[in-house]
């Protein structure tokens, strides 16, 4: 799950300082475990890049409606899901792909070790790969299309017409890991464990929006839910399933290193706490023959090893001690993601893109401070900003949008849609909201262009009354230099930027405080600007949004709102995301709030990233279709699509080899 971020000037959104007591539920306080566009600067490996020609996805053929209030084998949160009740596997897998052979990982963020095996709870490290092959959900999110679920340990799903609730029926032969059946109490008891007060702080979040779970019968299970959102129905249908005799009798937060008792694939078979765990194929797997499932977990047996810096680990994989790799820093990838096995094939170096949507990676200005008041004061430091010099390598986009990298950003002028949605509060807008697109100012690394930009804001800051003294400070009526203070948790290079600052006499001070001291004052809105990476989306969700952008969240410490932002009229477009029935509907309404964040100038826009850049072993054998939405090497549950190269490639040395014998359960 994903954490708060400062990134570093090189480093894609991803590389983030996890904890177990603060995840994915706090999206806004969320990293966008997105990769780099690298493709144009370093060698990609031909045949994923032929399978990565993806095209924006089409309208929704009908919708959601037309899919609520019966029983159905999946469910898309606009339109028709792509795949019928009589599919028999998804797109982007070998459903004849063979079995065996062992995949060897290291931890995929920042833990460098591990106490327990337990991943709901604050207190203590879990192993990355507990969630990622011992846990199920009711339903499996699909990768090849916005917002859709299949049912898995479900057989069909009943969405209320009003969205107040949703009913599973489950399958009867869902069985957990020690044998015993599925059934709608451990559902239920699943949900009581995970939202009361010993589960992880950041997952009650998550699952705040459900109400409650109701026991139907033995094999249904209905949720109801406080907020009447689409969105609710794939954390209903996501959430992490398990078995009422794992820690019977016990506390949440009192299961500590008992084995899961889950109903996924693998089983945990040898362990070497804190640095070493080894899942096995349970080869009794219940679920093995379903639709969901075919084309997934090839592999016999995955290791995971953790490493406690990332030199050392880098160094490890060209060594061989495991198969595949990750980066999360650009510089990294070019530099050190090379050498004789790359030249030689042994190693392939692969950029893999996504389809996911960047919500905004920015530095974000804390308008309950005076000085970022003006919105003219906000918008010079907008000028002030040189994201092409920064940008190094190359490896990034300049965002200019809250939905980068996606259908939903603003485009052009408003479409009708739009303006009927910003007609209302024309007289509180900006009269550009009613013209183009936001653009973020560039220099294209030219130092005329970038001189032209610091005239600019030079010109907005004296329109707000900001004058330089005869020692070339900046200062305002009262006679106050502009200062302000750019609070991070590790080192930072803004030095081009402090001197772009200084040329109009101001002073932009970095205090680098320890992680604990952060997150404390991101809480209390204690800080004048903090870079936030906001997260990613296959739809954007209205409920996220109000956590970070909503008047309400503005004055409740703790919440996500670090800008301060009170504003109706976002509160009003953030609300008809939410009531869009129909994918044009919310097109229209994430667009229109698009035009009015970004030319309020609420942020200073930084970078975002759609691709996964990975270096891998070449002994995998991959689907010849990929996925759209997918991480590379992480998956942390609940309404988020997982790990395609981990899930369905597989060892081609298997390849004509005997199948895996099937063993009794264990």
């Amino acid at each position: 799950m994903d954490s708060v971020h400062a990134p570093d000037e090189d480093e894609q959104p991803g590389g983030s300082l996890r904890t177990a007591d603060i995840d994915r539920a706090r999206r806004a306080l969320a990293l966008a475990l997105a990769a780099s566009p690298f493709a144009a600067l370093w060698r990609v490996s031909p045949a994923l890049a032929a399978k990565a020609a993806v095209a924006a996805p089409a309208d929704a053929p009908a919708a959601a409606s037309e899919f609520t209030g019966r029983w159905v084998h999946a469910f898309a949160a606009y339109g028709a899901p792509k795949y019928g009740p009589d599919f028999t596997h998804f797109d982007y897998v070998n459903p004849d792909a063979p079995k065996g052979g062992t995949l060897r990982l290291k931890n995929p963020d920042r833990r460098t070790s591990f106490d327990k095996y337990n991943p709901f709870t604050t207190r203590g490290n879990s192993p990355a790969g507990v969630v990622i092959w011992m846990f199920e959900s009711l339903a499996h999110l699909g990768a090849d299309e916005p917002m859709t679920m299949y049912g898995l340990l479900a057989e069909a799903i009943n969405v209320a017409p009003d969205f107040g609730g949703a009913t599973f029926r489950l399958r009867p032969e869902a069985r957990f890991s020690n044998g015993d059946p599925v059934t709608a109490e451990d559902v239920r008891h699943s949900f009581a464990m995970m939202s009361g007060k010993e589960a992880s702080p950041a997952l009650q979040t998550q699952l705040a929006g459900l109400a409650r779970v109701v026991v139907v019968d033995p094999r249904t299970v209905r949720f109801e839910f406080r907020d009447r959102t689409r969105e609710q129905v794939f954390v209903a249908g996501t959430m992490p399933v398990f078995s009422r005799k794992w820690g019977a009798g016990r506390k949440l937060d009192e299961i500590v290193t008992d084995f899961p008792v889950a109903s996924g694939p693998y089983v945990i078979d040898k362990v070497d706490m804190p640095r070493r765990i080894e899942f096995r194929l349970d080869p009794g797997y219940w679920g093995k023959g379903l639709a969901v499932r075919r084309g997934h977990f090839n592999f016999e047996r995955v290791v995971y090893r953790n490493y406690g810096d990332e030199a050392v680990a880098r160094e490890a994989f060209k060594a061989g001690e495991y198969d595949l790799m990750k980066e999360y820093r650009s510089r990294a990838f070019v530099r050190m993601h090379a050498g004789v096995k790359w030249d030689d094939g042994r190693i392939v170096k692969a950029v893999l893109p996504t389809r996911y949507g960047q919500y905004l990676q920015s530095y974000q200005l804390n308008m309950r401070r005076p000085l970022f008041q003006d919105v003219r004061v906000r918008e010079a430091l907008v000028y002030t900003y040189d994201f092409d010099t920064v940008n190094k390598t190359r490896a990034f986009t300049r965002a200019s949008s809250m939905f980068n990298n996606s259908e939903f950003a603003a485009r052009g002028t408003p479409s009708a849609g739009e303006l009927a949605l910003l007609e209302p509060f024309r007289a509180e807008l900006p009269p550009r909201v009613f013209g183009p697109a936001f653009v973020s100012p560039d220099t294209g690394g030219d130092p005329l262009r970038l001189r032209r930009n610091l005239l600019a804001a030079r010109d907005l800051l004296a329109l707000a009354g900001w004058k330089l003294d005869a020692g070339g400070t900046l200062r305002d009526a009262k006679g106050e230099p502009f200062v302000f203070e750019y609070m991070v948790p590790r080192v930072a290079n803004v030095t081009d930027w402090q001197r772009n600052l200084r040329k109009l006499g101001i002073e932009m001070k970095v205090r680098q405080v320890d992680f604990a001291l952060y997150r404390r004052r991101l809480q209390q809105y204690d800080f004048d600007m903090v870079a936030i990476v906001e997260g990613r989306f296959t739809l954007p969700q209205g409920g996220d949004l109000a956590a970070i952008y909503g008047s309400k969240s503005a004055d409740e410490q703790g919440n996500s709102n670090f800008r301060g932002l009170k504003s109706r009229v976002v509160d009003a477009l953030i609300d008809a995301m939410n009531r869009a029935n129909t994918l044009e509907e919310l097109r229209d309404a994430s667009r229109a709030l698009d035009r009015v964040v970004m030319w309020n100038f609420y942020q200073i826009p930084d970078l975002y990233s759609g691709r996964e850049p990975i270096s891998y072993w070449n002994r995998f054998g991959i689907p010849k279709t990929m996925a759209h939405y997918f991480q590379a090497d992480t998956y942390y549950g609940l309404v988020e699509h997982t790990p395609w190269p981990l899930y369905t490639w597989w060892d081609k040395g298997r390849e004509g080899a005997a199948p895996v014998a099937a063993a009794g359960r264990t």
